[in-house]
């Protein structure tokens, strides 16, 4: 695994999220910058109770330079709707905050790359920011890379999915919300034969983040 510098010399004394959005455009913990349009920091009220996060900004949200208004987006707001939840309510953001991709044939279009553990931990110390930032009661990660960024490389979703979680002492800090771990929307819009049901699961996996504490 490639080792970066990571982010920790780039963040601000302040944990004001508009301070840290700022500061994360000139971040120069990894290679990932240099291709992408955009730094795509979180976004949502600095008072959520919850928080979720998902992998990194996908080609529309790099062009817009704002988390989750592509068609994954889209689709999650779908899902928070079902689930009952204001998505305004809500502060949404990703491990990993500039878009990785390749290149197709013909150079045309840009195809989401997953980014890497490497570059999953430079990016880590914008995410716990953005947790120091908002101390939500409740994290749900999107996806097994989130997860991961903040469970450590061992999680796997398949065997922890729905459970309720606490962060690790490494990460936790003086936040201590609860965790629940789902799919990323991205996978209900790769589901071919059960999209109903891979939505359906979403939305009572994000139905049960939202009563916890409650």
């Amino acid at each position: 695994m490639v080792s970066y510098p990571g982010a920790q010399e780039y963040l601000p004394e302040t944990r004001a999220v508009p301070a840290l959005a700022a500061a994360a455009r000139g971040c120069r913990g990894c290679d990932l910058y240099k291709a992408a349009d955009r730094t795509v920091f979180g976004a949502g009220p600095e008072s959520a109770r919850m928080l979720l996060v998902g992998e990194q900004p996908g080609d529309q949200e790099d062009r817009a330079g704002e988390p989750f208004v592509g068609p994954a987006g889209y689709l999650l707001d779908k899902a928070l709707e079902q689930a009952g939840v204001d998505r305004g309510s809500v502060y949404v953001t990703n491990a990993v905050k500039h878009f990785r991709f390749d290149r197709s044939v013909n150079g045309k279009r840009r195809i989401h790359k997953k980014p890497s553990g490497g570059q999953i931990a430079a990016c880590r110390p914008w995410l716990l920011a953005e947790l120091e930032a908002i101390r939500p009661e409740v994290v749900v990660c999107l996806g097994a890379s989130a997860a991961q960024a903040l469970l450590g490389n061992g999680f796997r979703l398949t065997e922890h999915r729905g459970e309720v979680l606490r962060l690790p002492d490494e990460v936790r800090g003086e936040q201590d919300p609860s965790v629940v771990v789902t799919i990323h929307p991205s996978a209900v819009l790769r589901a071919r034969s059960n999209r109903d049901d891979a939505l359906r699961s979403l939305v009572g996996d994000l139905r049960r983040a939202a009563g916890l504490g409650q």
